[in-house]
């Protein structure tokens, strides 16, 4: 077995256990897991946000963001607003409601990350986020792991 094998199974199962915890406090205190509150995080940030742009940040299928924004609609916490130069094309916004539950939330989210990760010394955590980065930009420079 190689030496990256090891590395790559407990970098799984940190993400797993971190996004569970997350997750499963999220749900408790605001009636939205983990995956929601990302989406909701994805249509804030990006100007004209579209399911194409979600799909390619998270790497996942159009069908998949396209049945997950179908059920923040259903929530009243995202609209799909025809785009101004598409008329194939959807933009997405957030409710009033998808606004504030995404303003409660990101302190959950920051405050479950902080204590979960609180006995790595802050130095650690910076060179974890350096390589992470870099790891990551590679990736996404290759398109590696981007759904067929």
């Amino acid at each position: 077995m190689s030496h990256v094998t090891p590395i790559f199974t407990d970098l799984v199962r940190v993400e797993t256990r971190l996004y569970n915890a997350v997750s499963a406090r999220l749900r408790a205190e605001q009636g939205l897991g983990l995956g929601q509150f990302e989406l909701l995080e994805i249509i804030d940030r990006v100007p004209g946000c579209r399911v194409l742009d979600i799909a390619g940040e998270l790497a996942i299928t159009v069908g998949a963001v396209s049945k997950a924004v179908d059920r923040l609609v259903a929530e009243g916490w995202c609209l799909r607003v025809a785009h101004p130069q598409d008329r194939r094309s959807s933009v997405l916004r957030l409710t009033s409601e998808g606004g504030k539950r995404l303003a409660v939330s990101r302190p959950i989210v920051e405050s479950v990350l902080i204590s979960l990760t609180a006995a790595v010394p802050p130095d650690d955590l910076t060179r974890i986020a350096s390589t992470l980065t870099t790891l990551r930009a590679t990736l996404e420079e290759g398109s590696h792991g981007r759904p067929g």
